[in-house]
């Protein structure tokens, strides 16, 4: 009776054993796949020194993303853009301001002033949402304010 105890015992062990190298060796031919009969040092190696390279290549991304981010609001954001019609002897709204300012309100107001005579262009300097050089017109001041209100 002992004996058929100590067999079971022992059949069960190597059943066991038998199990756990089998999954082994299918882990093993899973990570080998594809390889010239590498050892299995030079493929974790391998695999090491993959990881060491994700991991440079993901810091250098973010250390990018940072610098972007930091730099998007220094780019013009918004814009507005005011036709209208400054002299009452032409005819139509062919005069406009365009106003292009970034995220602190800082760009440049671009007026165009169109008469029978031609057109003349204005530009004024724009520094956190007022004329640094020149007095603002209304219709300035209004293409500016439209383009703050882009937010």
């Amino acid at each position: 009776m002992i004996t058929y105890f100590l067999l079971f015992i022992l059949i069960a062990w190597t059943a066991t054993i038998s199990y756990y190298f089998l999954r082994l060796r299918k882990n093993y031919m899973t990570l080998t796949q594809g390889t010239n009969r590498k050892s299995l040092d030079d493929i974790l190696s391998n695999l090491v020194q993959g990881h060491h390279t994700i991991k440079e290549d993901i810091a250098k991304l973010m250390a990018q993303c940072a610098r972007i981010e930091k730099e998007e609001g220094y780019h013009i954001q918004k814009i507005g853009l005011l036709r209208f019609n400054p002299f009452k002897d032409t005819g139509g709204d062919q005069s406009f301001i365009l106003s292009l300012v970034d995220a602190h309100d800082t760009g440049v107001i671009l007026t165009a002033l169109y008469s029978r005579s031609g057109t003349r262009w204005y530009t004024k300097r724009i520094v956190k949402g007022k004329s640094t050089e020149h007095e603002l017109s209304d219709e300035e001041k209004k293409a500016l304010q439209m383009a703050a209100s882009l937010k």
